[in-house]
């Protein structure tokens, strides 16, 4: 009895002289900014890398031996679509075991600023009550967002398809000063779509006037990834330029196989903008397809008012007539083929028992129609968008596109679990995969680039661009976003036909200093906290 007192004394002594919390020891550091890794421990006490080196003679309540492997700074998840997908799930499990630690929103929409009228869930109302009802949830990992464009506008102006009048405009722009003041990282945009295209260059200049003097950025998702890619690169530019921010480029790709020669003059354009003094960085996705609903196949003009007053032309006859006649003729772009479309699913399960997995050429077959009527006839009949993947990107395309040195990465996905009722529908592997794929692919295999250069990309060079203080980069004094992995074990294991598998050889995670991740199993751990941005004056 005296014996077990005196142990559990030593032991409890033991853990208050001890200096650290943890010691992650005898690992390959990649410190984010892209040097040679080196031999060395990193010590952790409380939310704070602590120690950097040689830490033997050091102690720790916690010591892991991680055998050399790599110990690099947390992920960073350039363009996430987990802030719903966190309100149900805080574990973000497909991306923590990929190493992310950071979720950033706002592809042209974002979770706030949002009407609580017209809302089913009325828990906040703006940017900064999304970012409180999130951290009072718990989550396991941090999380930012820009302020979307399309929200902003739907705010004001709903669906209609017309210039916003001075009022409106004014109220846009005040609608975007609010949530910079509350952290957002810029402004968003998602211009392929309705209602964001209805949104002229010049009205984006003028939202991001707003976003220049908080220190804040532009993204988009351009007006065109295929036939008018240039224009759209143009667009950007002039943005940029104008509202004098620096300018992003989400999931930078070139559609379509007529216009995969175009890669040399979009990334010499690129470079020219950079050379003239202009800020344009990319980030990427992994994969050689895309994914997003049919209707993006449509002209936006069909799309005013909303799905409800889309469906209402559908059935009226000349209209009908009118949008099978622009997709024939390519308006607004020459759509893909249509054996290179796979339906994901829909929310009816009689049309997933009869389409859901198959090609849209295969589609239209068994439905008897063209490909086009048939789109026309499944959205209507599902009353959704109809999520659909499309393989339209060169590999070869991908690979250049990476090796550019401005591009980080991203998953345009949510952060979802591989369990019911997740698993009952469908997604894209980019979901599970995106960031171990480059780990996995294009480093290991393809050689694309040196593995500490990578890491810079998913560490450092997103969060400077963001202007991320203390986060990005392995330094004594910044926050304990940590991750461990084996580079000769890191793979991605979700494919197209099998989309719900984790990515593994990512073996230990650590969000503001807690392990979420130990030996790739989920402790359970919400650690996660709003990371706001450079117009956020509090504490």
């Amino acid at each position: 009895m005296r014996y077990s007192f005196l142990l559990a004394l030593l032991l409890i002594s033991t853990s208050l002289l001890a200096q650290y919390d943890v010691i992650l020891k005898n690992g390959m550091i990649y410190d984010g900014l892209g040097g040679q890794p080196y031999r060395g421990d990193v010590a952790i006490r409380k939310d704070t890398i602590a120690a950097i080196g040689n830490l033997s003679a050091s102690s720790a309540k916690k010591i892991i031996d991680v055998n050399g492997k790599a110990i690099s700074p947390g992920f960073i998840n350039m363009l996430s679509w987990a802030d719903g997908s966190l309100l149900k799930d805080g574990r973000s499990m497909s991306d923590i075991k990929q190493g992310v630690t950071l979720e950033v929103f706002g592809e042209g929409w974002s979770p706030g600023p949002r009407n609580k009228k017209n809302s089913k869930d009325t828990l906040w109302t703006t940017l900064d009550g999304y970012f409180k009802t999130l951290e009072r949830k718990g989550v396991s990992t941090n999380f930012a967002s820009f302020v979307g464009a399309t929200t902003v506008r739907n705010l004001v102006l709903g669906y209609l398809n017309r210039k916003p009048t001075p009022d409106e405009m004014s109220k846009m722009k005040n609608l975007v000063e609010e949530a910079m003041k509350q952290g957002a990282m810029g402004v968003g945009s998602s211009l392929i779509y309705a209602p964001a295209d209805y949104a002229s260059t010049e009205e984006l200049i003028e939202l991001n006037k707003v976003v220049a003097k908080y220190g804040g950025m532009y993204i988009t998702h351009m007006r065109s990834e295929s036939d008018k890619i240039y224009k759209a690169l143009n667009e950007v530019f002039t943005i940029s330029r104008e509202a004098k921010v620096p300018a992003e480029i989400y999931h930078l790709k070139i559609n379509n196989t007529w216009n995969w020669n175009k890669v040399d003059t979009v990334l010499a354009k690129i470079d020219s903008a950079q050379q003239s003094g202009l800020k344009i960085t990319a980030d990427m996705y992994t994969y050689n397809a895309s994914g997003t609903n049919l209707t993006a196949r449509l002209p936006t003009w069909v799309q005013e008012g909303g799905a409800t007053a889309m469906r209402k032309r559908f059935k009226n006859p000349e209209l009908r007539k009118r949008v099978l006649r622009e997709l024939e003729l390519g308006i607004p772009t020459r759509n893909s083929d249509p054996k290179d479309v796979m339906i994901l699913g829909f929310r009816k399960d009689s049309l997933n028992n009869l389409y859901r997995g198959k090609r849209l050429s295969e589609v239209a077959q068994l439905h008897g129609k063209s490909a086009d009527e048939t789109m026309l006839d499944i959205i209507a009949a599902d009353k959704s968008g109809v999520p659909a993947i499309f393989f339209l990107i060169s590999e070869d395309n991908v690979k250049k596109m990476l090796a550019m040195p401005y591009v980080s990465i991203c998953s345009d996905a949510g952060s979802i679990p591989a369990e019911e009722p997740y698993t009952k529908e469908s997604t894209h592997p980019r979901s599970y995969g995106s960031f171990a794929r480059l780990l996995s692919r294009y480093v290991r295999d393809e050689k694309v680039m040196p593995l500490e250069e990578a890491v810079r990309r998913m560490t450092s060079l997103p969060a400077s661009n963001l202007k991320i203080a203390k986060r990005g980069s392995l330094k004594v004094g910044n926050f304990a976003d940590v991750v461990v992995f084996d580079p000769d074990q890191v793979q991605d294991k979700a494919t197209f036909d099998n989309s719900h598998a984790y990515a593994e050889g990512i073996d230990h995670v650590f969000v503001n200093g807690v392990q979420v991740l130990n030996d790739g199993n989920h402790t359970g751990a919400t650690p996660g906290r709003v990371v706001r941005g450079p117009g956020w004056k509090g504490k």
